[in-house]
């Protein structure tokens, strides 16, 4: 076992005798390994703060069906709704997206009552709207546009009730930064306005009393009301509960964390010949130290035992120093140049705080990864040299 030991430390000193060779193996993992933690870091917190987005909702979402895809539904059904026994508040809401400005910067205007802004913002300059065509808009939104408190928008949608210029009279912060980018809150009346849709809501929000969640689901698939036929033919109801909700939410993020983690593969598809070259495959350094090891009386497997705890150094290594880059990029540099990758619309250095959650997963997915490309190359070559005559490897 002390021999084993022994040999085992020579891998030590083999990553000291070789500084250029360890570096440039270190720098290949960590060039590829640090975008893979960093965005998959910025996915957990994003992920995260849509779940307690939702925590902190409704208990019950109420909306039209149409082809088994959520569709409109009139706002006057919030009094029915409302007399259903364990309801505590119904909150019609509109949710829409438009362009503003003369650079068309996406925004999702949400219309509520004055009283139905959510509780994760707060007005930190202005008021609340009051009057018609007042909005409130998310501080990121705010300054991307270049307007404030007091500024009007001009005319932004068509519709055939004519446009309207609309003045902001707020700015809110939020605890998401997904609202603070993209977000514009104003009465139901200016949103029904701005997309022609009168006696509409996208959903209604239902709260009820604790413990009151099954009966009130039961009690509005009941409700004749919500089903019934308009122009259009039949129009259904689809009640969706705060569970269902969370794991329909993260839908978009997942598929973009996926898209990123495919460009991940490609990426470390493309390094793994950089990563075997530089730790040892077709190095004529590695060859005559193996040969020369061999000549002094080393076995074959002596010399993959001290290649393998090398590799297992560099690995380790390099994925910790990624880590660390990674945590600096999302945390001091605020994830600049991939926060606009999972915020549509955020620019390539965002003014909000980027949240995110350093996860063990990718980093040890990386870390696998990296050690059998690093194990490769200088395996590979330890085996050659290791079979090979030293007289002959040494030429």
């Amino acid at each position: 076992m002390g021999k084993l030991a022994a040999i085992a430390r020579t891998g030590l000193s083999s990553v000291l005798l070789h500084p250029l060779r360890s570096a440039a193996t270190v720098a290949c993992l960590v060039a590829v390994l640090a975008p893979y933690v960093a965005a998959s870091g910025v996915a957990a917190g994003l992920m995260d703060q849509m779940e307690a987005s939702v925590r902190g909702g409704a208990d019950l979402y109420v909306s039209g069906s149409r082809f088994g895809r959520p569709a409109p539904i009139p706002a006057a059904l919030a009094d029915a709704i409302a007399s259903i026994p364990g309801v505590t508040r119904v909150t019609p809401r509109i949710v829409g997206e438009v362009a503003l400005g003369s650079a068309g910067v996406p925004a999702v205007v949400v219309g509520v009552p004055a009283d139905g802004l959510s509780a994760g913002a707060e007005v930190v300059e202005g008021r609340l709207f009051r009057a018609p065509y007042e909005l409130v808009l998310g501080a990121e939104l705010s300054r991307r546009l270049g307007t404030g408190v007091g500024h009007r928008l001009p005319p932004f949608y068509r519709n055939a009730a004519g446009e309207r210029v609309c003045t902001v009279v707020g700015v809110f912060r939020a605890d998401a930064p997904l609202w603070e980018a993209n977000l514009v809150f104003t009465s139901l009346e200016t949103a029904s306005a701005i997309f022609d849709q009168q006696g509409l809501a996208t959903n209604l929000l239902v709260t009820c009393a604790p413990g009151y969640r099954n009966e009130v689901h039961a009690a509005l698939r009941r409700m004749p009301e919500l089903t019934g036929r308009d122009a259009h033919g039949a129009v259904g109801a689809r009640i969706t509960s705060r569970d269902e909700a969370r794991a329909l939410l993260p839908g978009g993020l997942r598929h973009m964390d996926g898209i990123f983690q495919i460009h991940f593969v490609l990426a470390f598809a493309v390094g793994i010949p950089l990563l075997m070259v530089a730790s040892g495959v077709g190095l004529a350094e590695r060859r005559r130290e193996a040969a020369l090891l061999k000549a002094t009386g080393w076995m074959t497997d002596e010399l993959l035992l001290r290649g393998f705890v090398e590799s297992l150094l560099l690995s380790v290594l390099g994925a910790s120093i990624a880590v660390l880059v990674a945590w600096a990029w999302i945390d001091l540099a605020n994830a600049r140049g991939i926060a606009g990758i999972f915020l549509p619309g955020a620019e390539p250095s965002p003014a909000f705080r980027v949240p995110f959650r350093l996860v063990p997963v990718p980093a040890m997915v990386g870390f696998i990864l990296s050690f059998a490309a690093v194990a490769t190359g200088a395996l590979a070559s330890t085996w050659r040299a290791g079979t090979t005559p030293p007289a002959l490897a040494l030429r």
